[in-house]
């Protein structure tokens, strides 16, 4: 297993912002993983690093890394899946034997574990709805358990990992048979959509910056408050979609603090609804950092 010391992580993130990490974790087998998690209990846990903001002030505290728990197997109908799996290679995997379900995730740069933790979801169809158990870590008492999907408190974009007190170890999806050109063509209409509106990882960003409030759009009341028009000196918003922030090259967390900040009062002017971030926000943060950050979560 690979260990590592004052780690720059921000070559590891999509948003390509992080600052240096006190010791980072690589483990390659669920043995490794669990192991780790009972040793360093207080460690990040953390996937492909694609929903997160890390602070540009590092993390002074261990994080292990799930990257290279690539494990996965298909059974019939039936999908097993670390929690290091990432998405779109699994959608292509299960295209090609006629399963579908997980067609939403090609699009997606996730790994499962970070897709069950926030019941990742597109193009009307998001994780749980194929997802029939978890294995997962109890922190509370060291213990590997097994939940089923009724008891994962799945809604949108929120799951029973959010508590904090367990861990995914591996997933288990039941699929539906499906003719594959179909399965294909879908992923090919998401990719197309994905491609036309969102920005590509050439232009380093977390995905969408805050969930869709109740029946409305975050992007539509971004996009209606004129947030397009908002262009810093190293981030900037999108314009083909309001709800996505980029790195226009050294950005820094509080550059993008500042942007989410402007954009989150623009819409409470015009609608009064106050967006609630879906990016997470982790790592040693500065004083302006956390005054920023609970102008979105006060």
């Amino acid at each position: 297993m690979i260990i590592k010391e004052d780690f720059e992580i921000k070559n590891l993130t999509t948003f390509k912002i992080g600052g240096k990490v006190k010791k980072i974790y690589f483990p390659e087998t669920q043995s490794e993983f669990v192991e780790l998690i009972r040793k360093n209990s207080s460690a990040l846990v953390l996937g492909n690093c694609s929903n997160v903001l890390i602070s540009s002030n590092g993390y002074n505290g261990e994080i292990i890394l799930t990257t290279e728990l690539k494990q996965f197997e298909i059974r019939g109908t039936k999908v097993f899946a670390s929690c290091g799996v990432k998405g779109p290679m699994l959608a292509q995997k299960t295209a090609e034997e006629g399963l579908s379900g997980l067609e939403f995730m090609i699009g997606f740069p996730g790994s499962i574990g970070g897709e069950v933790y926030m019941n990742a979801g597109a193009h009307g169809q998001c994780i749980s709805d194929s997802l029939t158990q978890c294995c997962l870590f109890d922190k509370n008492t060291n213990e590997i358990v097994y939940k089923k999907k009724d008891e994962l408190e799945f809604d949108y974009r929120k799951s029973l990992l959010q508590c904090g007190q367990y861990i995914l170890i591996h997933a288990e999806f039941d699929l539906k048979k499906a003719p594959i050109e179909d399965i294909k063509s879908l992923i090919s209409r998401n990719l197309e959509f994905r491609k036309n509106i969102q920005p590509s990882l050439a232009n380093p960003n977390a995905g969408s910056v805050f969930k869709n409030p109740d029946n409305d759009s975050a992007g539509r009341l971004l996009d209606k408050a004129g947030v397009k028009a908002f262009d810093l000196p190293r981030v900037r918003v999108w314009d083909s979609h309001a709800n996505f922030i980029v790195n226009k090259g050294d950005a820094t967390s509080e550059d993008v603090l500042t942007l989410m900040v402007m954009m989150y009062n623009a819409v409470k002017k015009q609608y009064t609804i106050e967006l609630k971030p879906e990016i997470i926000f982790l790592g040693d943060k500065t004083k302006k950092e956390e005054e920023l950050w609970n102008i979105m979560y006060h």
